[in-house]
Protein backbone atom coordinates (compact mmCIF):
# COMPACT_ATOMS: atom_id res chain seq x y z
CA UNK A 1 0.00 0.00 0.00
CA UNK A 2 1.14 3.62 -0.78
CA UNK A 3 1.56 6.88 1.41
CA UNK A 4 1.34 10.29 0.27
CA UNK A 5 2.80 12.99 1.88
CA UNK A 6 1.03 16.45 1.34
CA UNK A 7 -0.99 15.10 -2.00
CA UNK A 8 -4.50 14.70 -1.97
CA UNK A 9 -4.90 12.71 -5.06
CA UNK A 10 -3.29 9.11 -5.97
CA UNK A 11 -0.90 9.29 -8.82
CA UNK A 12 -0.86 6.91 -11.21
CA UNK A 13 2.28 5.74 -9.58
CA UNK A 14 0.50 4.98 -6.54
CA UNK A 15 -2.63 3.55 -8.62
CA UNK A 16 -0.44 0.97 -9.71
CA UNK A 17 1.35 0.02 -6.23
CA UNK A 18 -2.14 -0.03 -5.00
CA UNK A 19 -2.69 -2.85 -7.89
CA UNK A 20 -5.62 -0.45 -9.47
CA UNK A 21 -3.85 -0.50 -12.54
CA UNK A 22 -1.61 -3.48 -14.15
CA UNK A 23 1.80 -3.23 -14.60
CA UNK A 24 4.51 -5.21 -15.94
CA UNK A 25 6.55 -5.04 -12.18
CA UNK A 26 9.92 -6.76 -12.08
CA UNK A 27 11.12 -5.66 -8.50
CA UNK A 28 8.78 -5.06 -5.51
CA UNK A 29 9.51 -4.50 -1.69
CA UNK A 30 7.87 -2.59 1.28
CA UNK A 31 9.22 0.58 0.28
CA UNK A 32 9.82 0.22 -3.45
CA UNK A 33 8.46 -0.95 -6.93
CA UNK A 34 10.13 -1.10 -10.28
CA UNK A 35 8.11 -1.49 -13.26
CA UNK A 36 8.22 -1.53 -16.88
CA UNK A 37 7.10 2.09 -18.50
CA UNK A 38 4.69 1.74 -21.56
CA UNK A 39 6.75 4.36 -23.35
CA UNK A 40 10.21 2.95 -23.22
CA UNK A 41 13.26 5.00 -24.38
CA UNK A 42 14.52 1.48 -25.74
CA UNK A 43 13.56 -1.74 -24.44
CA UNK A 44 14.47 -2.81 -20.94
CA UNK A 45 13.68 0.92 -19.68
CA UNK A 46 12.47 0.43 -16.02
CA UNK A 47 10.83 3.22 -13.28
CA UNK A 48 12.23 2.48 -9.65
CA UNK A 49 9.49 4.34 -7.99
CA UNK A 50 9.35 4.81 -4.02
CA UNK A 51 5.99 3.43 -2.39
CA UNK A 52 5.53 7.17 -0.52
CA UNK A 53 4.11 9.33 -3.55
CA UNK A 54 5.73 12.24 -2.95
CA UNK A 55 6.14 15.01 -5.85
CA UNK A 56 9.87 15.88 -6.00
CA UNK A 57 12.44 13.25 -5.38
CA UNK A 58 14.57 16.23 -3.57
CA UNK A 59 11.54 16.19 -1.29
CA UNK A 60 11.73 12.21 -0.08
CA UNK A 61 13.02 11.93 3.32
CA UNK A 62 16.78 11.35 3.78
CA UNK A 63 16.21 7.37 4.00
CA UNK A 64 13.75 6.98 1.81
CA UNK A 65 15.62 8.68 -0.83
CA UNK A 66 19.04 6.56 -0.15
CA UNK A 67 17.01 3.42 -0.36
CA UNK A 68 15.56 4.06 -3.56
CA UNK A 69 18.63 4.75 -4.79
CA UNK A 70 20.40 1.94 -3.23
CA UNK A 71 17.19 -0.26 -4.85
CA UNK A 72 18.04 1.45 -8.29
CA UNK A 73 21.72 0.70 -8.30
CA UNK A 74 20.65 -2.99 -7.69
CA UNK A 75 18.55 -2.90 -10.19
CA UNK A 76 20.89 -1.46 -12.91
CA UNK A 77 23.18 -4.26 -11.88
CA UNK A 78 20.70 -7.02 -12.91
CA UNK A 79 19.94 -4.95 -15.69
CA UNK A 80 23.64 -5.06 -16.87
CA UNK A 81 23.30 -8.87 -16.28
CA UNK A 82 20.95 -9.74 -18.54
CA UNK A 83 20.34 -7.07 -21.00
CA UNK A 84 23.10 -6.73 -24.20
CA UNK A 85 23.53 -2.65 -23.64
CA UNK A 86 26.82 -1.20 -22.78
CA UNK A 87 25.53 0.89 -20.03
CA UNK A 88 22.29 1.54 -18.06
CA UNK A 89 22.19 5.41 -18.16
CA UNK A 90 19.74 6.76 -15.38
CA UNK A 91 17.32 9.87 -14.83
CA UNK A 92 15.44 11.96 -12.93
CA UNK A 93 13.23 14.77 -14.57
CA UNK A 94 10.07 15.01 -12.90
CA UNK A 95 7.79 15.91 -14.89
CA UNK A 96 5.59 12.75 -16.43
CA UNK A 97 4.30 11.89 -12.87
CA UNK A 98 3.75 13.87 -9.65
CA UNK A 99 5.09 11.02 -7.87
CA UNK A 100 9.29 10.73 -7.82
CA UNK A 101 10.92 7.98 -9.65
CA UNK A 102 14.24 7.32 -11.40
CA UNK A 103 14.61 6.29 -15.16
CA UNK A 104 16.77 3.14 -15.79
CA UNK A 105 17.35 2.91 -19.48
CA UNK A 106 19.81 0.29 -21.14
CA UNK A 107 22.07 2.00 -23.77
CA UNK A 108 25.29 1.99 -25.78
CA UNK A 109 25.44 5.76 -26.68
CA UNK A 110 25.72 9.07 -24.82
CA UNK A 111 23.12 10.35 -26.80
CA UNK A 112 20.43 7.28 -26.25
CA UNK A 113 18.85 9.08 -22.80
CA UNK A 114 17.39 11.42 -25.96
CA UNK A 115 13.63 10.82 -26.16
CA UNK A 116 12.74 8.73 -28.89
CA UNK A 117 8.75 8.83 -30.06
CA UNK A 118 7.97 4.96 -29.55
CA UNK A 119 5.54 2.77 -27.59
CA UNK A 120 5.69 -0.86 -26.43
CA UNK A 121 2.78 -2.80 -26.84
CA UNK A 122 1.52 -5.36 -23.25
CA UNK A 123 3.68 -8.40 -25.13
CA UNK A 124 6.54 -6.63 -25.54
CA UNK A 125 6.24 -5.49 -21.83
CA UNK A 126 5.17 -9.02 -20.89
CA UNK A 127 8.21 -10.61 -22.41
CA UNK A 128 10.87 -8.20 -21.10
CA UNK A 129 8.87 -8.08 -17.32
CA UNK A 130 9.69 -11.98 -17.72
CA UNK A 131 13.81 -11.60 -18.61
CA UNK A 132 14.30 -8.68 -16.00
CA UNK A 133 11.76 -9.81 -12.61
CA UNK A 134 13.72 -10.97 -9.67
Amino acid sequence: MCYTLGMKEKSVFTRIIDGDIPSHKIYEDSRVIAILTVEPMFPGHVLVIPKMQIDHIWDLPENEYRYLWQTAKEIANHMRKVLPASRIGAAVEGFGVPHAHIHLVPINHGNDLKSPDRTADDAELAAMAEKLRF
